[in-house]
């Protein structure tokens, strides 16, 4: 018996689709057809997830005969129907949602309530501040730091175990969290203006007290607004496969279990991502030394110098080399990217 015919029957008594069968491991939809098909052949760490999965030996799977294998109750299977999340996005989303904002709110919240404390106890002072301000501020710091880097890490791992995922978010899914996110940056401006509010009233009175109601409702502000909006991106799946290309280095994704087609695109955005970033580095290496130039032997200075018009009056706006460049960067970018999707 073949692997094809296994793997077909374990699909059926699971009731599932190619779809959900390449979101569990994944890969592409195309890849698992290539599989059924026998025009190619899973790698394997594939394979030693498929026996996860569909709980049997690499031996039964590859020479076996699992054809006659009843389908078993207590199994764990999908239903029929239109693309479900198996592979864990909606979860793995909603907790990035949670956690970000999170790490964002505690730093600033851990500065709040260091300005409601600033002097309450006496301890030596840190480049002006008191020393428990200090003290409270790099403890929220570590706090928020605590969320926000396994976060990352773990997106970074999802990426790469899940470099596709075939859409599986319905209509009324988008408009529930397009409705959820208008809620939200309304709640979040909301909290916001109380914040305002709050300083202007307190100012006068108590400014320690002012500035911690300030960041506290500025915090919850933030805090709305950044999940609500991580919660809206998560429904756009196909911003997420493009993302991919930029997190995931060449070597990712050329081993990654996908069809020539997606891996071809990844691979080529990828490529394009690497020059726009080789070009842009080259604009700010350029606009960093006529910034120099400006600085130290000014090119603009004023034939007849007098209080309105000095000599050397570059030297004053070598800053702006800066802005230009990060402005060329930009508008390479936008051209790059068109006209490198066109072709």
């Amino acid at each position: 018996m073949s692997f094809r015919d296994n793997l077909q029957h374990l699909r059926a008594t699971r009731n599932m689709t190619q779809e959900q069968l390449a979101m569990l491991l994944g890969v592409s939809r195309q890849s698992v057809t290539k599989w059924e098909a026998e025009k190619s052949y899973p790698e394997m760490d594939k394979l030693l997830k498929l026996c996860q999965i569909f709980e049997c030996t690499l031996d039964d799977l590859v020479q076996g005969d699992l054809t006659g294998r009843a389908p078993e109750p207590e199994a764990a299977s999908i239903p029929a129907g239109p693309p479900t999340d198996v592979c864990g996005y909606d979860e793995h989303q909603r907790m990035m949602a949670w956690k970000v904002p999170t790490g964002v709110a505690i730093i600033l919240l851990g500065i709040a309530i260091g300005l409601f404390f600033e002097g309450a106890i006496e301890l030596a002072s840190w480049n002006g501040r008191d020393g428990l301000f200090v003290i409270i501020v790099l403890a929220s710091i570590l706090g928020g730091l605590a969320f926000l880097i396994p976060a990352g890490m773990e997106h970074a791992a999802f990426q790469k175990a899940h470099p596709f995922i075939e859409d599986f978010y319905t209509d009324d899914d988008r408009l529930r969290a397009r409705k959820s996110f208008s809620g939200g940056v309304i709640a979040g401006i909301a909290c916001i203006f109380a914040g305002i509010g709050c300083m202007l009233m307190l100012e006068k009175t108590a400014e320690n007290i002012a500035l911690f109601f300030l960041l506290f409702f500025i915090a919850l502000g933030v805090w709305n607004i950044v999940h609500y909006g991580m919660l809206l991106g998560r429904v756009n799946v196909a911003e997420y496969n493009r993302s991919v290309a930029e997190e995931l280095e060449v070597e990712d994704i050329a081993n990654a279990q996908l069809d020539d087609e997606h891996r071809e695109a990844l691979l080529a955005a990828k490529s394009r991502d690497q020059k726009i970033g080789a070009v842009c580095g080259a604009i700010m290496i350029v606009a960093t030394i006529v910034a120099f130039v400006l600085l130290f032997a000014p090119v603009l200075a004023s034939p007849n110098p007098d209080e309105f018009n000095p000599l050397g009056t570059s030297s004053a706006w070598f800053w702006v080399a800066w802005p230009i460049g990060g402005m060329l960067c930009g508008i390479v970018s936008i051209l790059m990217k068109a006209f490198g999707g066109q072709e």
